[in-house]
């Protein structure tokens, strides 16, 4: 290996560590945002509610049968 040789670090991760080392409270944050949206706790009784009043959907939609007499 060459005295003159250094590893590669790409400009996208310069940025990145650059980044939390400016802000270190960014990932507590991202966190935060993704608690609001996404790590929400299921409601298993409704979701079972939810899935018996289903109607189900007939073959072809767009054709409507004639209603039997």
């Amino acid at each position: 290996m060459p005295l003159f040789w250094k590893p590669y670090t790409s400009d996208v991760t310069q940025f990145i560590r650059q980044l939390k080392a400016d802000k270190p409270t960014l990932e507590a944050e991202q966190r935060a945002g993704r608690a609001l949206l996404w790590d929400k706790q299921l409601d298993l009784a409704a979701q079972a509610e939810y899935s018996d009043a289903a109607v189900p959907q007939s073959p072809y939609v767009y054709f409507s049968r004639p209603a039997k007499p």
